[in-house]
């Protein structure tokens, strides 16, 4: 079996504004500056915590739960709302096309909590089609290989069968350590150049090219099983 493994935000789903919404009730609720959208969006994949880290600086490590706590309720209101983020074009198709094989198994790997992942699934119609979820809740942030290391040994894929599919320099340092394939999207938070430079096999500039370029790396036989 081969397990094709997703990021989340900013690889299936375009999730900016709700991403920016938080981090500006983040900020906001401990009287920080918000930094410019490009630095903001530059942590996107990482576990919250850690993501805020990044942002906020060591110097206010103190407030980095009380950030936490307002930006998670922020998504929660956000969502009581009707609001969802749509999938990039073409990630259902996707989808669909690698369900419809019986020697693919799908996944995610993601810095969202687990509700996010089931509020996604539910949103799109995708409930049941990922049988390995990984989720901050349950691992340490990217890069840090457990996310595939539990996948892996949830579904019993072996790492040369493996692929982890994501828009940043973290997932792709998250393949790497794990000791899997990785593929970058180029329409999510890093740019192409930082992917190739963080292990990538290579980037694809939309899900129509995703088929051939999963063909390329594992060499498998492109009818559907």
């Amino acid at each position: 079996m081969y397990l094709v493994i997703f990021d989340c935000d900013g690889t299936l789903i375009d999730s900016q504004a709700a991403i920016l919404h938080g981090l500006e009730a983040a900020f906001r609720s401990v009287d920080l500056a918000m930094p410019d959208r490009r630095t903001a969006l530059s942590i996107v994949g990482l576990s919250l915590e850690v993501a805020l880290l990044r942002l906020a600086g060591e110097e206010n490590r103190r407030h980095i739960q009380s950030m936490a706590e307002a930006y998670r309720a922020s998504q929660i209101a956000l969502r009581d709302t009707g609001a969802t983020d749509p999938l990039y074009p073409g990630a259902l198709a996707a989808l669909e096309l690698l369900s419809a094989r019986d020697d693919v198994l799908l996944g995610v790997a993601t810095g969202k909590a687990l509700r996010g992942v089931l509020h996604m699934e539910e949103s799109h119609g995708l409930t049941g089609r990922f049988v390995t979820r990984q989720t901050a809740d349950r691992a340490p942030s990217k890069p840090h290989p457990a996310m595939i290391h539990q996948a892996m040994e949830e579904t019993g894929a072996e790492p040369h069968r493996t692929i982890m599919i994501g828009d940043t320099s973290f997932d792709m340092e998250m393949a790497k350590n794990a000791g899997v394939a990785a593929l970058g999207v180029s329409w999510g938070y890093h740019e192409a150049e930082a992917l190739t430079n963080a292990g990538a096999r290579g980037v694809i500039d939309h899900f129509d090219q995703l088929d051939a370029a999963l063909s390329a790396i594992f060499d498998w036989n492109r009818e559907v099983a």
